[in-house]
């Protein structure tokens, strides 16, 4: 959300989840000439649901605008928004715009279609997509998109917010359409890469979707899979009236300077997710190994020498074991791995003190399995440093 006015600017910090009063809020937005929402979340969670982000709180902070008399109110909605739409995100977005229409004051809806900017999630995942050397897509990323850059998007939402007769609804989509394969054969192009495109069968992977959202903050999952079948293209002609010209091709998206940043990030993300992919697998490979692969005997002398012995010995496994595969299920799936890097850190720790005060032979041992952990935990001190704090995806 940003706020205008005359004189120095105000900060206003909101939770969208839990607005202020409203006599608080007009309060609080008095003295502003223009205010331009562009808050929104793609995928529903507990903490933010469709319903309170893009509805409730949309109503309650355009309401008070008004009542606090800003003359200029912009919201940006999506493109393909609309009253049952064939996701929530859509649905939500159009009961959002109905709403709007009702204020005794006009609102300027601008409904953007695939927003490109670096920064990014879905556009981050759109360029590490277009360097594989191989692209899957469904139905052959034959879907049409017509994607805006962000600047574009930027400078239309400046000059609504100044023009002296603004558009009611303005489709904020890039100069052309075009099927998403080639699309990302533009971005691939642009980083040096030429990938190739084949058909990926759906059927038998749609029941993987909800992990798929899960991993992926929602932009692989069934409603992003429906909103890219039913396509996102609109009229440029609008777009191109406000700015003065057409906003840029997707060929020209990302200049040679910013390829080669980009390309470097690319290479830290996949670096980044090789890391936490490898050490998942060794701890659901170790827990698998604890309970079924190393001879449950074996295990129990080597327990005894620890001093532990019959059922307290076997609850020892069972929980070293399941603590192990926890530790492996949360790095794939956890939004915040932050925590669970420290964990890995001090069970190991702990691992570490207790064979080398009971079985210090491990540590001459051939195949180095003590000597391993220093790697191991430089793995995860890398991680720690390279990885996001919070949120889904790679990094």
């Amino acid at each position: 959300m940003v706020l205008a006015g005359r004189g120095q600017g105000v900060d206003l910090a909101l939770d969208f989840n839990a607005l202020p009063p409203q006599g608080e809020l007009v309060r609080r937005l008095r003295g502003h000439d223009v205010l331009v929402n562009a808050v929104g979340i793609f995928q529903a969670q507990a903490q933010q649901s469709f319903d309170a982000v893009h509805v409730k709180a949309v109503a309650a902070l355009f309401g008070a605008a008004v009542q606090a008399g800003i003359g200029r109110l912009l919201h940006v909605s999506a493109l393909g928004a609309e009253l049952g739409g064939s996701t929530a995100y859509f649905d939500s977005k159009g009961r959002a715009e109905v709403l709007l229409r009702q204020l005794p004051a006009p609102v300027v809806i601008v409904r953007p279609s695939l927003v490109f900017s670096p920064q990014g999630a879905s556009s981050r995942f759109f360029l590490g997509l277009a360097t594989w050397p191989l692209l899957l897509l469904p139905g052959g990323g034959r879907q049409p998109v017509q994607p805006l850059h962000l600047d574009d998007l930027a400078e239309a939402l400046a000059r609504l917010a100044t023009c002296a007769e603004p558009p009611d609804t303005l489709e904020a989509v890039g100069p052309r359409p075009l099927p998403l394969r080639d699309y990302l054969r533009e971005l691939g192009a642009a980083l040096g890469r030429a990938p190739r495109v084949a058909s990926l069968p759906m059927a038998p992977l749609r029941p993987l979707l909800p992990l798929a959202a899960r991993l992926s903050g929602g932009l692989v999952g069934a409603d992003a899979l429906r909103m890219l079948e039913a396509g996102n293209t609109g009229d440029p002609d609008g777009i191109t009236a406000v700015l003065g010209r057409p906003p840029r091709d997707p060929s020209v998206f990302i200049a040679a300077p910013e390829a080669a940043r980009l390309r470097a990030g690319l290479r830290l993300r996949r670096a980044v997710l090789a890391l936490r992919v490898s050490l998942a697998a060794m701890w659901l490979g170790t827990a698998w190994v604890s309970l079924w692969g190393y001879p449950r005997e074996a295990s129990h002398a080597l327990l005894a020498r620890v001093g532990l012995h019959g059922g307290v010995a076997e609850a020892a496994l069972w929980s070293g074991a399941l603590l192990d595969a926890l530790l492996g299920i949360a790095m794939l799936l956890l939004p915040r791995r932050r925590p669970v890097y420290y964990a890995q850190l001090a069970l190991m720790a702990g691992y570490t003190v207790l064979i080398s005060l009971w079985l210090p032979e491990f540590w001459l041992h051939p195949f180095g399995p003590l000597l391993k952990n220093v790697p191991i935990a430089g793995a995860i001190l890398a991680l720690i440093l390279l990885d996001r704090a919070h949120g889904p995806g790679d990094r």
